[in-house]
This record gives structure tokens, C-alpha cells and sequence, in this order.
């Protein structure tokens, strides 16, 4: 199993620093993930987010790619109906030089309004974007003239150069929830990024005429060790009430998720220790040995190939993060890494 961290760069007004400090912080982790033995530094995007959640993903992975020589850097994921994919193309073939061929691209087609209003582009054509921007992102990579007429793309004798380290280029990931979206990863060929249940992705994968044996699927799961479940849960509870908080703002204004009220408007900070209410997600919190049981039970449970890690929780303290990142690397991931 590829074992891996999250690093979303975010700010919150309530815990506010210098953002070159964040900045800093953050690269400063991803550099010690590649010390402490992880496999995979994942970066992620949005934009126009009050905590600044990272809107230039590309940017970040080169500085990754250039202060890292083992750890892969992967992107869970990029929203590239808002991008424009030859663009995305060049900019991911300079990682993977500038990386020596380390960078996994995951892909999403994105859902949250403001950021399609903020760019100028339909929300309605989001999906039609996305597979035109597979093809054309393939294209550039792998065939030299290129040229393609779509809905979206008129391109004509696109000769990219340099092409990318990995032949015929770097992996690809989708991440996707919708029955549409998880049958179009499938079908496109694509790696699966995910958070819970990757059944339906493996049934579609068949359903193509594809072996899910030959396709990945990384699964996000957000968890806090500290020496007792109590503390665990009074140094990282606020800032999983901020996460659910602003996803479920999200999500209302996309108005694409139906379920009981708490998945869209959390409890009290102080009672997500103990609720058993659905919760757009649930971090696994408490002393190595609770971490290390509800990770058990959840790959049991779920396909992962790759375990990505969100350990650096919306403005939590970068000594707590180090903290987790460094006990988790000790006590865990000798345990987990028997699952290879």
C-alpha cells in the first residue's frame, strides 16, 4: 500500500498567520513526509476560498518536485473544466522533468458555483470539458503533431516538447461520486481517487471490459494521533468543524446532495467526539493504537492502493501535524506497509 499525505495550504480567518509562513510550514512537511519514509506528497485545489485553499496546484508541485528527490507528488485533485488543458498539459510535463518523472495527475470536474462564476465558465458543461480535456491533455502528450476540433478545443499541429519523463505519460486519477462521474473514471481508464466505497468503480472498470486489477484507487482519510483519544479530539475538533462547515456550504450552494441536515450543517465543534449523525466525512482520532484499528476496519472495507493521509488539518498548529506525521511514521506505518 502507497502511503501518502495531504497538503491543502489553507488559512482560516480564526487561525490567520503570514501567509509565507503557512507556505513555508506546509513545504517544510512535505519535504519531512519524503524523510519520514511516506511515498506520495498529494496536493489539492479550489479557489476564491476564504482560508485560500491552494488555487495554483502546479506551481506548488514544482516547488515540491525541486526541494524532493524520492517522495511522488500527486494532485487530488485538479479541477480542469477550470483550466485550460493544453496549459495544464505543459505545466504538468515541467513537474514531471523538474521531478524526474514522479508526478501522478488526478483530475475532478469540480462542483462548487463561485469557482465556475469566478472563471467565466458554465457549470452545465463541466463534464463535456473534463473528457475533452482527457483527450487533449493524451494528445499533447502522446502524439506529435497534434490537432483536435471539440465543443470546447480547436487545436491545430500542437507540437509539445519537452514530453513528459513517464511514457507514455504520468498516471491519471479521476476523482468522482455521482454514478456518471465514477462510470466515466472507469471508462476513460482513468485511476480512481476517492473517499469511502470504490464498489461501483470496480463494477464499471468491468463493465468496460477493464481488470480493476490494473487500476489504483487512492482513498482520502483524515485522522489526528495524539497520546490519548480525548486530547486527540480537543486539539484537532475546530478545525474539523471548519472543513465541514465550509464543504457543506459548498455543497448546499451546488445543491447537488440529498441526506439528513448534518451532512450539509455540522454539530457543534464539541460534539462531533461522540455523534453517531451522518457527517460528509469522519476523521479517525485518538491514540496511535485507535488510528491504526480504524484504518484496519476501513481498508478491510474499501479497495485502497494508495492511503492518502489528511493530517494537516485548516489552521492547526504545525507542531501537531509534525506530531501526528511523525508518530503515525513510527508506530503505523511498519504495520500498514505489510499490506503492500
Amino acid at each position: 500500500m502507497d502511503i501518502g499525505l495531504m497538503f491543502s495550504f489553507r488559512n482560516p480567518p480564526r487561525w490567520r498567520r503570514p501567509w509565507t509562513e503557512v507556505y513555508e510550514s506546509q513545504l517544510e512537511q512535505a519535504r519531512l513526509a519524503e524523510q519520514l519514509g511516506y511515498d506520495t506528497v498529494w496536493l489539492t485545489e479550489h479557489h476564491f476560498a476564504e482560508d485560500g485553499y491552494s488555487p495554483s496546484l502546479m506551481t506548488i508541485a514544482a516547488a515540491v518536485a525541486a526541494t524532493t528527490r524520492r517522495v511522488r507528488i500527486g494532485t487530488f485533485l485538479l479541477l480542469l473544466p477550470l483550466h485550460d488543458a493544453v496549459r495544464v498539459a505543459e505545466d504538468a510535463t515541467t513537474v514531471d522533468v523538474i521531478s524526474r518523472g514522479r508526478l501522478d495527475l488526478g483530475i475532478g470536474q469540480g462542483y462548487a458555483p463561485h469557482e465556475f462564476l469566478g472563471y467565466g465558465i458554465s457549470r452545465r458543461k463541466r463534464a463535456s470539458r473534463l473528457e475533452e480535456g482527457i483527450e487533449v491533455l493524451r494528445g499533447a502528450w502522446t502524439r506529435d503533431p497534434f490537432s483536435f476540433t471539440g465543443e470546447h478545443y480547436r487545436l491545430q499541429g500542437i507540437r509539445l516538447t519537452p514530453k513528459p519523463v513517464q511514457q507514455p505519460h504520468p498516471p491519471l486519477w479521476i476523482g468522482a461520486q455521482g454514478p456518471k462521474a465514477v462510470d466515466r473514471a472507469a471508462r476513460l481508464g482513468c485511476h480512481f481517487l476517492g473517499i469511502g466505497d470504490s464498489s461501483a468503480y470496480d463494477q464499471a472498470l468491468r463493465r468496460h471490459g477493464r481488470d480493476p486489477a490494473d487500476h489504483s484507487v487512492a482513498q482520502l482519510v483524515w485522522v489526528h494521533l495524539a497520546p490519548s483519544r480525548g486530547q486527540a479530539w480537543d486539539e484537532v475538533q475546530e478545525h474539523v468543524h471548519w472543513m465541514l462547515a465550509v464543504y457543506g456550504q459548498w455543497l448546499r450552494e451546488a445543491g447537488e446532495m440529498q441526506g439528513p441536515p448534518s451532512l450539509l450543517s455540522p454539530p457543534p465543534a464539541a460534539a462531533l467526539r461522540s455523534t453517531s449523525e451522518p457527517l460528509l466525512f469522519r476523521p479517525i482520532v485518538g491514540t496511535p493504537q485507535d488510528v491504526a484499528r480504524g484504518l484496519e476496519e476501513f481498508t478491510r472495507a474499501t479497495r485502497t492502493t494508495h492511503l492518502v493521509l489528511g493530517m494537516h488539518f485548516p489552521g492547526i498548529d504545525p507542531r501537531l501535524s509534525r506530531r501526528s506525521m511523525e508518530t503515525f511514521a513510527r508506530e503505523l506505518m511498519p504495520r500498514l506497509r505489510k499490506q503492500r
